[in-house]
Formats: structure tokens, C-alpha cells, sequence
């Protein structure tokens, strides 16, 4: 068992770049995935790719986009997206949201972003 209460201020509670990540299952923890409550600040714009890593984002709070290039897809609660692996795409909130984010295979725990405007970042 685990509780975000225990990962905030370890080394497994990132500043990932645009936000807060909260990496609650983690490649020590060997599931096979790993699990993170991701916090996108309000007005940020992420221009992500995962070369290593399938990602599941499921919004549980707040809303924002992702654009990848197939269009701008809306994400409020409830929504679901799930880039390809390797696939660029930007992340975008205006006001702030909360993803409940599955990787395949799990983080090591202490990944970040380095974040640059018109460039994708990935680990």
C-alpha cells in the first residue's frame, strides 16, 4: 500500500517540468507499470514524446487538449488518451488539471521533462 501523502517531498514527487508528477508505482516496485497522479499547471504548454515508455493519461480534474497529428482533442474528467509510443503531441491546460497517468514499463521514479517551446521532450 502507498498514499500520495507518503510520495509528496520523496524522491519520487517530480517537478516534471509544466507541473507535478506523484510516481506511486515505480520500477522498484516490479508490477510491470508503473502509476503517477500528474498535476499540468494552469497556462503550460508540453511538448512531450515517450521513445521508451506506452502512456495512458485518464483526467480526474480540471481540463486542457492534446495535440498530436491527428488534431486538438479536448481533456476533461473522464477522458482518456493514450499517445503512441514515440508519437509527438503537446499538452496544453489554461486553467490547471489532474491525470491519473499508467507507463509501460514503469518510471524509475525520478524522470523529468526538459522542456523547450517547439521541441519534444522524452525519457
Amino acid at each position: 500500500m502507498r498514499s500520495v501523502e507518503e510520495v509528496v517531498g520523496s524522491e519520487c514527487d517530480v517537478q516534471w517540468g509544466n507541473g507535478t508528477s506523484r510516481r506511486l508505482v515505480v520500477r522498484a516496485d516490479q508490477l510491470g507499470f508503473g502509476l503517477t497522479e500528474t498535476y499540468v499547471q494552469p497556462g503550460s504548454e508540453s511538448y512531450l514524446r515517450y521513445d521508451n515508455h506506452q502512456e495512458v493519461c485518464y483526467c480526474v480534474s480540471g481540463s486542457g487538449s492534446v495535440e498530436t497529428e491527428e488534431g486538438v482533442f479536448e481533456i476533461k474528467p473522464g477522458t482518456l488518451y493514450a499517445p503512441g509510443v514515440g508519437e509527438p503531441h503537446i499538452l496544453r491546460s489554461q486553467h490547471g488539471m489532474t491525470l491519473m497517468c499508467v507507463f509501460s514499463p514503469a518510471l524509475h521514479g525520478s524522470e523529468t521533462h526538459l522542456l523547450t517551446p517547439g521541441v519534444h521532450s522524452s525519457y
